[in-house]
């Protein structure tokens, strides 16, 4: 039987398609069908997820398969994220820190809160940060930090406030809730985790190493949308932005509030970015 056109196949039939899996296989191996199988899992305990297009789903996928980081969002690794009816890849914490290491770059890497009076001044020619003593437990703001193994060394360190700012700029379902006093965002519920995923991954969008294999940009460009960027092929280093979009929680606004649009950076955050 001829197989049907791909706008009626559903997600599963697609997957199950020799050419396909074939792909998935080039990139993940003996992993591919667990993998398909989360992105199953994900996507059928998701209404959001099940109105959105089959093509942009299996572009999302195509880029966590790439980097090869789980779907599954108990895991935190990444995550297949509606926005009206399309879906759209988001990476978590975890995943940015599996991404440093994997590259064998790094001796070091953190990101944690930092308490008022921790840190006395920052040289504003270097960079560098003054430690102080702690005078008490409130959070005041969020480092992250790492160092490669050839000594270089970089830290990045946003108030409080900064992190709200960029919160409320670039999560629309945190501004939703700011607005009607809701809490169905993971800036509202997790603030702590939501900020030291951003503190890291600006410092490593800026000053990172983070590189993928030939086969995985082959798959993410296999499977991108009409309008969306491709991966070079023989750039065997990426930049972190290239593959990570903005910062967003992996979460949908409830229902009936408008679902956020793919958040995109402003002209100063992509100078910032290369």
């Amino acid at each position: 039987m001829a197989e049907l056109p791909q706008r009626q196949q559903s997600l599963q039939q697609i997957l199950d398609s020799e050419s396909v899996r074939k792909r998935f296989v080039d990139v993940l191996g003996d992993a591919t069908a667990p993998f398909i199988s989360s992105v199953l899992t994900t996507v059928n305990s998701n209404e959001n997820l099940k109105r959105c297009s089959v093509s942009s789903i299996l572009s999302a996928a195509a880029t966590a398969a790439a980097l090869r980081l789980p779907v599954s969002p108990a895991l935190g690794f990444a995550y297949i994220i509606p926005y009206n009816q399309t879906a759209t890849f988001q990476i978590g914490y975890k995943g940015i820190i599996q991404l440093a290491l994997r590259s064998g770059q790094y001796r070091l890497i953190n990101a944690s809160a930092v308490r008022e009076g921790q840190i006395r001044d920052i040289d504003f020619i270097t960079g560098e940060i003054v430690r102080g003593e702690m005078i008490s437990t409130k959070i005041v703001g969020y480092i992250a930090y790492f160092e490669l193994n050839n000594g270089f060394s970089k830290s990045l360190y946003m108030t409080v406030d900064e992190i709200e700012q960029h919160a409320a700029t670039f999560s629309k379902s945190y501004s939703y809730d700011k607005k009607y006093g809701k809490h169905t965002s993971l800036w509202s519920t997790n603030f702590d985790a939501m900020a030291k995923k951003t503190v890291m991954k600006m410092l490593l969008s800026k000053y990172g190493i983070m590189s993928i294999e030939p086969a995985s940009a082959n798959l993410v460009n296999a499977f991108a949308e009409p309008e969306a960027d491709r991966l070079d092929e023989g750039n065997m280093t990426l930049q972190f932005t290239d593959v990570v979009p903005e910062d967003e929680e992996p979460e949908a606004l409830p229902e009936g509030a408008l679902e956020p649009a793919p958040d995109t950076p402003n002209d100063a955050q992509k100078d910032d970015s290369q």
